[in-house]
């Protein structure tokens, strides 16, 4: 069979799923979804699941990934379980708004969320979106589905996910935690859609964690769009670590207004396949966008970081640092685009991406980009890979550090820059632990984190 027909075959094989299941979809869901699936579908099907002749995809595979059958959670299931009661992330002295999501449902019964501050709304998406669909006017503005198909299938297929509204001033000082769990019977599908609106002058920081509770395999396919208001602040902490078994295609799209700021750090220290589409658009002047991220893989797992920044109007400035750590048989990519467009002027835009392999058969895939159309700019972007300097090795070994600990302080150090940006001091302090297990080899593959144990 010919590439050309496996992917129209996986293709229409998607497509067919929606024709039988459209109903279902409809069912319940908000009119401004709705209103995406039918051009969705037409998207979907002219794009198909890209191949590596994609150009924007050409690092990974994601067929393999798409093949397997998969059962669809297409309707909400109630749940007798109570995950606030059960579930425990083992993450010390870390005060935070905890919230759950479920196969991409958001869990109705989130205790804490009478905690948080007057006027800021955190909640399912289908609900938010009838009950107050003033507050998503701009939904589905920043993600095309004419630009990617993952996006298309993600419009095709979405029931729900979170809803995140901060108002105007409002300042949220405990970190809002969301747990996305996979936990299913059968191998599953999960489709997650989110919303996030910052208004002016609000502040709130984001971590978000990432749980497979058993071994059966998942394709999670999520798209979350952000809007950052006029001299708000973001900070957007994202930790992954699901098993080998598991497959994530993450797009995240945040849209900047003047003078506002934005961070995000993506951490993986586990997982199958991982696929994060990122795009920021710089859409006010002295909008700041600082993008950090770093990952430790091993065995024939994964990782591809693919980052579009967009400064779209003067005075903005753009940070972007990727370390990578690869050992076995693993492989990673990261592309990473800035974009300067026509009298942006005065633009600062630098961009790093640094990895480290540990074998000979690992493989890194970079491929830093700039667009400049402007004229008075200082942009800069760079991109390493090697492996661990024997001379400094040699140099611990000289004073009496074993080798093995000795590999491992070097590795820590590689990284220790991009954790460093982790401004929530609890969260990078586990961090690094984390990280610290992960290269020793001790992680388990829900980092720590404990569903129905005993404490």
């Amino acid at each position: 069979m010919s590439v050309i027909t496996e992917k129209a075959d996986l293709s229409l094989k998607y497509a067919a799923h929606y024709n039988e299941v459209k109903e279902s979809l409809r069912e319940g869901s908000p009119q401004i979804m709705n209103d995406l699936r039918g051009t969705a579908l037409q998207d979907f099907i002219r794009q198909g699941i890209p191949t590596r002749k994609v150009e924007n995809y050409k690092y990974t595979n994601l067929q393999p990934s798409f093949t397997p059958e998969y059962e669809f959670i297409h309707q909400r299931i109630t749940t007798e379980v109570d995950l606030n009661a059960i579930f425990r992330c083992d993450v010390p002295q870390l005060d935070t708004h905890l919230a759950f999501v479920s196969n991409g449902w958001f869990y109705e019964n989130n205790r804490q969320l009478s905690e948080l501050p007057e006027g800021v709304l955190l909640g399912s998406l289908e609900k938010m979106a009838t009950e107050q669909p003033g507050l998503l006017a701009k939904f589905a503005t920043l993600a095309s589905t004419a630009d990617d198909p993952m996006v298309a299938l993600n419009a095709l297929y979405a029931k729900d996910g979170y809803f995140l509204y901060v108002p105007r001033n409002a300042r949220v000082e405990k970190p809002i935690q969301l747990i996305n769990l996979l936990q299913s019977e059968n191998d599953t599908f999960v489709t997650q859609r989110n919303f996030i609106h910052i208004e002016e002058g609000a502040h709130v920081k984001l971590i978000l964690c990432d749980h497979t509770m058993n071994l059966n395999k998942y394709l999670s396919n999520s798209v979350t769009e952000i809007f950052v208001g006029q001299n708000a602040s973001l900070e957007y902490y994202a930790l992954q670590n699901h098993h080998n078994n598991s497959a994530s295609i993450n797009s995240v799209f945040i849209h900047q207004e003047r003078d506002s700021t934005a961070n995000t750090l993506y951490s993986t220290l586990h997982g199958g396949l991982i696929r994060n589409n990122l795009k920021f658009i710089l859409d006010g002047e002295n909008a700041e966008a600082n993008l950090y991220g770093m990952a430790f893989i091993d065995r024939q797992q994964h990782v591809d970081n693919f980052t579009q920044v967009i400064h779209a109007k003067p005075h903005c400035q753009s940070n972007q640092i990727y370390k990578n750590v690869l050992d076995d048989e693993s492989t990673g990519a990261f592309s990473g685009r800035i974009h300067v467009v026509r009298d942006a002027q005065k633009t600062n835009a630098f961009q790093r991406n640094n990895n480290l392999l540990l074998t000979d058969k690992a493989l890194m895939q970079t491929k830093p980009q700039l667009i400049i159309d402007a004229d008075d700019v200082k942009c800069s972007h760079g991109a390493t890979i090697g492996q661990i300097d024997e001379d400094a090795l040699f140099y611990l070994r000289a004073r009496g550090i074993e080798e093995k600990m000795a590999r491992l302080m070097m590795m820590n150090a590689f990284t220790h820059e991009v954790i460093q940006q982790v401004k929530v001091e609890p969260l990078r302090d586990r961090i690094d632990e984390l990280v610290d297990k992960r290269l020793r080899g001790e992680m388990a593959r829900c980092h720590d984190c404990a569903y129905n144990c005993e404490s």
